[in-house]
């Protein structure tokens, strides 16, 4: 890059830095959201969450130059297609065990479990796609290892639900790096919640009978102040803004940078638990949790290390599940 090119190249830098940050620390604060519209069965602010992000993706796929084009050829694809039912099934495993968490006021393990979700992919690196580790890689699996043979004996049982928050994650990024360059963020949603929105729906008509769920309402607003009912579409709002926000910061950083404003989102649910929910810390947790801690920073460094060594492969070292380079435009 000359230097006439850089000046111009910053603004974007600096945008597609405030992006990522945005993005990550809405997905941190997802707790408090879950928490204020939490229902008496979990399950019905999951469905409302589904069916209204298929309403908002919808609405920008309308709006943004190119989607549809997008959104037609991924349905367009069997093999694009069928990839994307199968990381809608995964995502809605991690969107409930994430609900279902901040109903049981479980956030810290939460946020644990996206702590360790960088470690379970590389796991699933080595397990399914044969990857070789470094050094330090290893090192953060063994420091990893520690921290759950802790957090287990503390327990007095696996920490489970952090585990299948981080292995389903994982495996919705491994399904979605399976599909195709045309698959962006916005449009694998798009397809994944259309799928989604059919059970979804049904579960929201049958509660509406009081059959299942909340009865009474079609679900939630039984319960609902008018505030709440009103307000309600917000959560398919932030479901789908801050996918938008990853990827225009996609498409304007390389994808390792944007990668390092990923432990923004479980710091702030540790935060949030900690302090706003007053979730209890004994001494076993705190060491199980430092530990976790001291795997992400040797992977942190790993990785910079790796990246200044490699800075032509740079592109390729992000952690996120989302691999698209694309901008957005009305």
């Amino acid at each position: 890059m000359t230097s006439a090119q850089q000046p111009a190249a910053q603004p974007a830098r600096n945008s597609g830095y405030i992006q990522a940050f945005l993005a990550y620390f809405l997905w941190g604060i997802l707790p408090l959201l879950f928490a204020y519209y939490m229902t008496p069965n979990p399950l019905d602010l999951l469905a409302w969450r589904i069916v209204l992000a298929l309403g908002v993706t919808l609405i920008v796929v309308a709006v943004l130059r190119g989607a549809w084009r997008r959104l037609a050829t991924v349905l367009k694809s069997r093999r694009d297609h069928l990839l994307l039912i199968l990381a809608g099934h995964l995502i809605v495993l991690n969107w409930g065990l994430y609900i279902y968490g901040v109903a049981t006021h479980r956030v810290l393990e939460v946020s644990l479990g996206y702590f360790i979700n960088p470690v379970v992919t590389i796991v699933l690196g080595v397990v399914i796609l044969k990857e070789r580790l470094r050094p330090l890689q290893w090192a953060a699996l063994a420091v990893s290892f520690a921290a759950v043979v802790v957090l287990t004996v503390d327990y007095g049982n696996l920490p489970w639900l952090s585990l299948a928050l981080a292995f389903s994650f994982a495996f919705y990024g491994l399904v979605k790096n399976k599909t195709g360059p045309s698959v962006d963020s916005l449009t694998g949603l798009t397809v994944e919640t259309m799928w989604l929105s059919i059970p979804s729906g049904i579960w929201l008509v049958v509660a509406s009978m009081g059959l299942v769920g909340t009865a009474g309402g079609i679900g939630v607003f039984e319960t609902f102040d008018t505030v709440q009912s009103a307000t309600l579409p917000v959560v398919g709002i932030v479901t789908v803004v801050p996918l938008l926000l990853f990827a225009g910061a996609a498409a304007r950083l390389p994808l390792s940078t944007v990668g390092m404003f990923q432990y923004i989102a479980p710091i702030a649910q540790f935060i949030l638990g900690y302090f706003v929910f007053n979730e209890a810390m004994s001494t076993g947790r705190w060491i199980g949790f430092i530990l976790v801690w001291i795997a992400v920073i040797i992977l942190t460094f790993d990785a910079l290390r790796w990246m200044r060594q490699n800075p032509k492969l740079r592109i390729h070292t992000s952690q996120t599940p989302h691999q698209e380079k694309v901008d957005y435009e009305l």
